[in-house]
C-alpha cells in the first residue's frame, strides 16, 4: 500500500512532534508543513527536508491527509476547508471552539466520506490500552491531572486545555450519558481563564467521577483510579504504569474475602506515534477512527457545559 501523503498545519511546540512522527513512519510521506510564522516554518522545513507554506490552502492537491495543530479558534475554518476538498483530517483537541462548529465538521466529514479524528492523546497511552476489556461498569472514578504553569495553551480554560483528556477517557470508560455536573474553578495567573478546576460528573448508570485539573501546580501528576464491583484499577499516565486490586471470594463461609494485587507489565509506548499510526490506518482502510469526530464532539459538549457552569457560579458570586 502506498504511503499516505500528509501535511502538518501549525508546527509550533506540538505540531513539530506531529511532523516528526510522520517523517519517521513508513506508511506516511510528509510532503509539506504550514505555519504563519515564516521563521518557524523554514526551521521545521529544513529539519524534515520538506516544503514550507504560510497558507494552508497552498497544500490542497498535494496531500491526502493532514494534522491540524493550530489554536482552537482556527480549527473549524481550516478543517472544514480541507474536508470540503476531500482531505482526511486529524484535528487536535479541543475539537472546535463551539458545539455548532463541531457539528458542522462532523456533517462535512460524513458528506465528503472523509476521516475525521480528534487528537485525544491519552486514548493511545500504553497504560490505557493495556486495560482494554478490563473495565466493567465502573461505580466511581477519580482523576488528577496537575501541571506547572506554561504559557502554551492558556488561550483556553484549564478544562479545555488539560481536563478534557480525562473527560474523554471517563466518557469512553463509562459509556453512558452524563446526567449531572457540579463544577468549581478559579483563575489564578491567567486573565479570565480558569487555571484550576474540580468537577463531579454523574452518569445514567449511577457512576460518579470526581475530576481535578490544575495548570499551576508545583509538580506534575497524571493519574486516574477506577473502582468497580470486582476491582480497583490505578493508572499512572506519565509512568505508563497500571495496578490492579481484585477481590477473591473465599470458599469458606467464615473467611474474609482475599485481595490480590497485580502490576501489569507494560511495554512503554509513544502515545503520539500510536495516535498518528491509528489515523493513518483509518485513512488507508477507510475504517472509523479510534476517536471519531462524533466522540470528540461529545467530549467538547461536556467540557463546555463545565466551563459554562463555573462561569455562571462566578458571576453569581461576583468573582
Amino acid at each position: 500500500m502506498k504511503p499516505v501523503k500528509v501535511g502538518v498545519i501549525g508546527v509550533g511546540y506540538l505540531g513539530k512532534f506531529h511532523a516528526e512522527k510522520y517523517a519517521e513512519l513508513p506508511e506516511a510521506e510528509l510532503v509539506g508543513i504550514v505555519d504563519v510564522n515564516h521563521e518557524r516554518a523554514r526551521e521545521v522545513s529544513r529539519q524534515f527536508d520538506v516544503p514550507a507554506f504560510n497558507n494552508y490552502k497552498k497544500i490542497l492537491g498535494k496531500v491526502d491527509a493532514v494534522s491540524i495543530v493550530v489554536p482552537t479558534n482556527l480549527h473549524h475554518d481550516i478543517a472544514k476547508e480541507l474536508l470540503k476538498s476531500g482531505v482526511d483530517v486529524l484535528v487536535e483537541k479541543p475539537m472546535t471552539a463551539t458545539i455548532k462548529e463541531a457539528d458542522d465538521l462532523v456533517a462535512m466529514a460524513k458528506s465528503k466520506k472523509c476521516i475525521l479524528q480528534v487528537g485525544h492523546l491519552e486514548r493511545f497511552n500504553a497504560a490505557v490500552l493495556a486495560l482494554e476489556g478490563i473495565f466493567k461498569k465502573p461505580l466511581f472514578i477519580e482523576s488528577h491531572r496537575l501541571a506547572p504553569f506554561k504559557e502554551r495553551g492558556t488561550e483556553v480554560d484549564v478544562i479545555l486545555d488539560i481536563m478534557i483528556h480525562d473527560i474523554d477517557i471517563i466518557l469512553n470508560i463509562v459509556g453512558a450519558p452524563v446526567t449531572s455536573i457540579q463544577a468549581v474553578g478559579v483563575p489564578v495567573v491567567s486573565t479570565g481563564k480558569n487555571d484550576i478546576a474540580n468537577v463531579r460528573l454523574e452518569f445514567e448508570t449511577g457512576c460518579i467521577a470526581n475530576v481535578t485539573a490544575s495548570r499551576i501546580s508545583a509538580k506534575e501528576m497524571r493519574k486516574i483510579r477506577i473502582f468497580q464491583q470486582d476491582a480497583y484499577l490505578s493508572i499512572d499516565y506519565a509512568a505508563q504504569k497500571v495496578e490492579v486490586y481484585k477481590k477473591i471470594d473465599s470458599s469458606e463461609q467464615h473467611e474474609s474475602p482475599q485481595i490480590t494485587y497485580e502490576q501489569i507489565n507494560i511495554q512503554q509506548g509513544d502515545s503520539l506515534k500510536e495516535e498518528i499510526k491509528s489515523f493513518l490506518r483509518s485513512v488507508q482502510s477507510r475504517n472509523v477512527p479510534e476517536v471519531p469526530g462524533e466522540q470528540g464532539r461529545n467530549v467538547l459538549k461536556v467540557a463546555l457545559e463545565i466551563v459554562e457552569q463555573i462561569e455562571a457560579k462566578k458571576a453569581a458570586m461576583k468573582i
